[in-house]
């Protein structure tokens, strides 16, 4: 199977795509948060950089992304997931694959209306115990009892930036960043776009493994 860059505008279901990889075909999840914290362990300023929420450059990424790959075998299979998210980031992140003799990967795109995303944002809510997620407005993603996760028993979450102000500034921002990198990868021949509007996500994790298995 092939590597996998995940493109998607926010709630569109790259974490479950990913989530799915990892758990049933051994994918390693390469996540650029985690990285950075795990760096900023053996790195002073960049912990400071960390906590005071500042934006991380996209030189400092790339640096530590590469060295990061360099110590992965080239038998692993990798998510890539919060990279490329920039345009400059998706061509820095081309040459340095190129470089790693890493070029068996496809990226692919998760297409979901607007409206779509902003029903998922606005409905979902989380068990606070067993990271289970609802969804209010969903009927198939409903808890039996109102509010109230089905295993655990006690009082669903909602994330404080699930309202639909946060949610379009995030996706404002998905259009401006992401959209460039989704025309670079189509025009280069490498993207293939999923449908993931669905709520059940069988057929598009199907088509998923087909591509990455084509």
């Amino acid at each position: 199977m092939k590597s996998v860059i995940l493109l998607a505008p926010p709630s569109a279901g790259k974490g479950v795509m990913g989530n799915y990889l990892i758990k049933n075909y051994g994918y390693k999840h390469l996540s650029t948060g985690n990285i950075l914290r795990e760096y900023a362990l053996k790195d002073e300023e960049l912990s400071e950089r960390l906590k005071s929420g500042k934006l991380i450059d996209d030189e400092t990424i790339l640096k530590i992304l590469e060295d990061y790959l360099k110590n992965i075998s080239l038998d692993e299979k990798i998510v890539f997931d919060g990279i490329p998210r920039t345009l400059h980031q998706a061509k820095v992140l081309d040459i340095m694959l190129e470089s790693l003799n890493r070029l068996d990967y496809v990226v692919v795109y998760l297409d979901v209306t607007k409206d779509n995303l902003l029903n998922r944002v606005l409905g979902r809510m989380t068990c606070s115990k067993c990271g289970r997620t609802y969804n209010s407005r969903i009927d198939e993603f409903k808890p039996i009892n109102e509010g109230i996760c089905d295993d655990c028993k006690i009082p669903l979450v909602v994330r404080c930036d699930d309202n639909e102000s946060s949610f379009m500034v995030r996706y404002q921002e998905y259009l401006e960043n992401t959209e460039p990198i989704k025309k670079y990868y189509q025009d280069k021949g490498c993207l293939v776009v999923i449908d993931n509007n669905s709520i059940n996500q069988t057929e598009a994790l199907a088509k998923l493994v087909g591509v990455l298995n084509d």
